[in-house]
């Protein structure tokens, strides 16, 4: 998802026309639940498992897409004057000033996603079935197995914990700083 969120989300953060028109389909289809994606993923992919990989990738997306053009459209003008000045290439702005200006807001877009994406897969297993932590709480519930059941959800926290705290290591190894 974030091989595709962050281009997307550097061209509307570019590109007022493209912003405008593309904006209102995002917030549309953003806050649309990982259950309701799950039929559409069966439709179009014909596998369960494929479906809940459809259903993490387009609920993950969001963040770091809104994140991503959050970012580029905050550029200064400062700093777009400072590229025309010196004739940046696209390459040149994209590289030097577009993310380097962006990159905490990207880095916060994928750390949000990675805990959504989390979220979904827990929730895509349990409508698919057949393996992974998401079947494994659904089925230890079927079996009226309430300690298996907390048991999985003290793991799935704890591993959303330290993927997190992976993400905010990353994070942390870049930094940005605005020259006044």
């Amino acid at each position: 998802a974030s091989a595709v969120a962050i281009p997307l989300g550097i061209l509307l953060g570019a590109n007022s026309l493209f912003r405008r028109l593309f904006d209102p389909i995002v917030q549309v289809l953003r806050p649309v639940s990982p259950l309701a994606w799950f039929p559409i993923g069966l439709v179009a992919l014909q596998s369960a498992p494929d479906a809940a990989i459809f259903v993490v990738f387009i609920c993950s997306l969001w963040p770091t897409v809104i994140n991503t053009a959050m970012g580029v459209s905050s550029i200064p003008e400062s700093h777009k004057n400072v590229a025309r000045v010196f004739q940046f290439d696209q390459w040149k702005y994209l590289t030097r000033i577009v993310l380097p200006h962006s990159l905490p807001y990207i880095i916060t877009g994928l750390r949000l996603s990675m805990g959504i994406a989390w979220l979904v897969i827990v929730a895509a297993e349990m409508l698919s079935g057949g393996t992974g932590i998401g079947f494994y709480v659904w089925d230890s519930w079927n079996a009226l197995n309430l300690e298996q059941v907390l048991s999985a959800i003290l793991l799935i926290g704890l591993v959303g914990l330290v993927l997190d705290r992976i993400v905010a290591f990353i994070a942390s190894r870049f930094s940005y700083t605005e020259v006044a």
